[in-house]
């Protein structure tokens, strides 16, 4: 049976976001080879082996808790055990707490509604947000909105969109995720759009925002697009074919607009000579499984269409045009490495 396709695992929510920061990609690897072992009932007799590589290195202990911090959710809140070698015990409880999580999350969705699957990453305070939200989109979903003023908006993989129209302006608020908007002419209402860092005026235009860590990714397509930012009050007016990031207090100086970006609203992500590694981070956002990339190849230079839709078609594409091969020690923890014939010589 294939479990990573299969209709349960792809219900796996997005654990990586709010894992702890990752540990060395060998620790993570033989943490999750480990995890598989355990969760199947055919390692009881390696618990001292298991217990011995924990206690080995610091790293262990760190690459165990990221591998529970992506698995939880599913299986069971492990992460509850403040001694982990006790999570081995647990771990044969993974049935009835799996059944207790799946009921939770329904409750959720009954209150959320489907839009909100895979928001578990989200903290509480975010959670409430996102649920009150006029718009949002799930975990992998990318939704195109008409707004009541004609212009157009496409919220990307786990996002959430306020909308605020007055009769003398016109006002989104970005809550979580990314947007792409195009605007409808209003001479009579400008048209912003509000992030944590800071305010947008669209100048007759098409542009994207991405608010994540802290800070907002502008990228300008069409027009031109100011930026005010939150605290510091700065200001800069961002012209079609440039991008720029900005925080509460500052604004980065412009550099060109990547207009493949746009690609996302339609379900693509088209990369344009970009390393391994960033793919991988991309195409992370749109599933709920943990994807790494051997460090051997982290820098391999990727260029290709790849459907945001369905992530494991995805990979496959990835896997096929830089030469690698996919291993899935779990169903929710994909790890691409160099395929054997492009494997470097030890």
């Amino acid at each position: 049976m294939n479990m990573s396709c299969s209709p349960f695992f792809r219900r796996l929510p997005p654990g990586l976001r709010d894992a702890p920061e990752q540990p060395p990609h060998a620790a993570m690897e033989e943490a999750a080879e480990w995890y598989a072992l355990l969760i199947s009932g055919e390692g009881d007799g390696d618990r001292a082996q298991w217990e011995a590589w924990l206690a080995a290195n610091p790293d262990h202990r760190q690459a165990w808790r990221y591998v529970e911090a992506v698995s939880q959710r599913v299986l069971a809140p492990l992460q509850d055990t403040a001694d982990p070698r006790l999570t081995a015990e647990n771990l044969h409880a993974a049935n009835v707490r799996t059944l207790r999580r799946r009921r939770v999350l329904a409750a959720l969705a009954l209150l959320a509604g489907a839009g909100l699957a895979g928001w578990q990453h989200v903290s509480p305070g975010g959670l409430i947000m996102a649920m009150t939200a006029d718009y949002r989109s799930g975990t992998g979903e990318i939704r195109e909105i008409g707004l009541s003023d004609g212009s157009r908006a496409w919220l990307n993989t786990a996002s959430a969109l306020n909308e605020d129209y007055q009769a003398k302006q016109r006002r989104l608020q970005l809550v979580e995720g990314e947007i792409l908007i195009s605007t409808a002419a209003d001479a009579a209402r400008p048209f912003f759009v509000d992030t944590a860092q800071g305010r947008l005026r669209a100048l007759g235009t098409r542009f994207s925002v991405r608010q994540e860590n802290g800070q907002s990714l502008l990228a300008v397509y069409h027009g031109a697009v100011e930026i005010r930012t939150a605290h510091s009050g700065e200001t800069l007016v961002l012209a079609a074919g440039r991008q720029t990031r900005f925080t509460a207090e500052n604004i980065q100086p412009p550099a060109p607009a990547d207009p493949a970006r746009e690609a996302w609203s339609q379900g693509n992500l088209v990369v344009l000579d970009l390393p391994l590694e960033e793919v991988a981070a991309e195409l992370r956002r749109y599933t709920f499984q943990h994807i790494g990339v051997a460090p051997e190849i982290a820098q391999r230079r990727v260029f290709g269409a790849f459907p945001l839709r369905d992530v494991d078609v995805a990979l496959k594409l990835l896997a096929d045009a830089v030469h690698l091969q996919i291993r899935r020690p779990l169903p929710w923890w994909t790890t691409l490495e160099a395929a054997p014939e492009h494997a470097s010589p030890r």
